[in-house]
C-alpha cells in the first residue's frame, strides 16, 4: 500500500486546497477542510491510499493544481 502526501506551502490559499481535495478526490467539504487544516497545522497530510501507480497519478494531479505532494510507502 502507498500513500499520497500533500505538503504545506506558503503560496496556495486554504480555500483553494480544500477545493482541490473536493474536486480531485471527491471528498465532502467537511473532509476536505479537515485535510487542509492538517496540512496547514502539521505541514503535511496523507490524502489518499492505494497502489503505487494510482498514488503517482494522484501526485501528478496535485502538482498540476500547483500543490506540493509526494508518494510514500504506507506504514504497516
Amino acid at each position: 500500500m502507498w500513500t499520497t502526501v500533500v505538503w504545506d506551502d506558503p503560496v496556495n490559499l486554504m480555500d483553494y486546497v480544500t477545493m482541490v481535495f473536493m474536486r480531485y478526490f471527491g471528498y465532502s467539504r467537511e473532509r476536505a477542510s479537515q485535510l487542509m487544516i492538517q496540512v496547514h497545522n502539521e505541514g503535511r497530510a496523507t490524502v489518499a491510499e492505494g497502489s503505487k501507480d494510482d498514488m503517482e497519478i494522484a501526485v501528478h494531479a496535485m502538482h498540476s493544481y500547483g500543490l506540493q505532494a509526494s508518494v510514500e510507502k504506507a506504514a504497516k
